[in-house]
């Protein structure tokens, strides 16, 4: 993911950094006992701060946009999907489960919506993003582009101060709360999940390029 912040930091926009995808998510490697800890710690560490910033973050995304990567969008304000587009939260198939998902998919899209992304793995495109409200808005592969640049220069031309003011009382009216829930959701990860043999046969089956299998503890 390519993260470039515009003149006076009003806004941020995150966009991917290759040509078939917004992001794949974490490396599959870091999930792994001896190194899960140190990850999630630097990688929550970066969505708490994401959260509780004043500017505007806009999502641009195009091809595949998977585990950590929709968590992100979840995070952005305005989230601008090509058709191309697929979002998912592929973690359950390897014995995890996202927990920043956890937290902003219920909130955002509802929490029926959200159990059915985060307990089956499924992808969807960008219309049905769209529908659940995980999407601002489908543009064709081409446009997307010009669809930023259009978000851009139409909020450019509000008040930055009440854009940023506006902004951060939604956060505290609606996102109360995050860094707790995510701190419990971090220490169920950690302390309970990673010790079940499902979960590390998960990373080492997907590591082994072979199916998982699980033993149900």
């Amino acid at each position: 993911m390519l993260e470039r912040a515009l003149p006076q930091c009003d806004f941020l926009i995150f966009q991917g950094a290759g040509p078939k995808a917004f992001s794949g998510g974490a490396e599959i490697a870091d999930h792994t006992p001896e190194r899960v800890g140190k990850m999630l710690s630097a990688f929550h560490a970066v969505f708490r701060r994401l959260v509780a910033a004043d500017c505007l973050k806009i999502a641009a995304v195009h091809g595949y946009c998977l585990g950590g990567g929709m968590e992100l969008a979840t995070c952005c304000d305005f989230v601008l999907a090509a058709e191309s587009a697929r979002f998912g939260q592929p973690e359950i198939k390897l014995g995890c489960f996202p927990p920043v998902a956890m937290v902003t998919l219920p909130r955002l899209i509802g929490m029926r919506a959200a159990v059915h992304l985060i307990l089956t793995g499924n992808q969807i495109g960008a219309a049905e993003a769209c529908r659940l409200g995980l999407a601002t808005r489908v543009v064709p592969d081409g446009e997307l582009p010009r669809a930023v640049d259009n978000l851009l220069a139409q909020l450019r031309a509000l008040s930055p101060a009440v854009l940023r003011l506006t902004r951060r009382t939604l956060t505290r009216v609606h996102a109360e709360g995050f860094r707790e829930q995510l701190q419990d959701v971090e220490r169920v990860y950690l302390s309970e999940l990673i010790e079940t043999e499902d979960a590390q046969e998960g990373i080492r089956a997907f590591l082994e390029k072979r199916p998982p299998v699980w033993k149900g503890k």
